[in-house]
């Protein structure tokens, strides 16, 4: 942690930085975080901010209605787990929808299509723990508004926006912004 025996309350001692950190251990306060594009109210990389490469971690803070992180979509080779700490999350499976409260988690099994959706009266504050960001490999399995066509997205960096492509047609069909800082 540090030299010291005593942990330190300062949440920029540690500044999450990977290159700074040298393996040792680090820590960041998530609220500090900035958003990265997604279509919640905040979702915050953990994961990214503290170095972590064998597994993905992030915090999403979800409106009623709002999904998360992608749409439907599903992961070839990775598991999913969304652990619920406020309100509920509706995942929406082939065969049926998963409601997901406060206190609870859900596991996504590798190539389980799957959408999930804060629902209820209040916000969802999810933790998503699955791939790691460079291996991730999720297909998105949605039809294109423009084509119709059930394909896979790609996606540009527009500034801090993501912009969401149908392979099919290539028509715009997303644009994820960051949350309101």
């Amino acid at each position: 942690m540090t030299d010291s025996d005593e942990p330190d309350d300062d949440p920029d001692a540690i500044d999450g930085d990977p290159d700074a950190t040298d393996g040792e251990v680090t820590k960041v306060a998530v609220e500090g975080l900035p958003d990265a594009p997604n279509p919640t109210s905040h979702k915050k990389e953990v994961d990214e901010a503290l170095g972590v490469t064998e597994f993905g971690f992030n915090y999403y803070v979800a409106d009623p209605g709002q999904r998360l992180p992608w749409g439907t979509h599903r992961h070839p080779n990775h598991e999913e787990l969304f652990y619920v700490l406020e309100g509920e999350l509706a995942v929406e499976l082939a065969d049926g929808v998963v409601s997901v409260t406060a206190g609870e988690a859900v596991f996504v099994p590798p190539e389980t299509t799957n959408l999930a959706r804060a629902v209820g009266e209040t916000p969802a504050h999810v933790i998503a723990v699955g791939a790691p960001k460079d291996d991730d490999g999720a297909v998105i399995e949605e039809p294109c508004p423009a084509c119709g066509a059930k394909v896979d997205r790609t996606y540009e960096v527009d500034g801090d926006d993501y912009v969401l492509s149908c392979t099919a047609c290539g028509a715009t069909v997303d644009r994820l912004t960051p949350g309101p800082e």
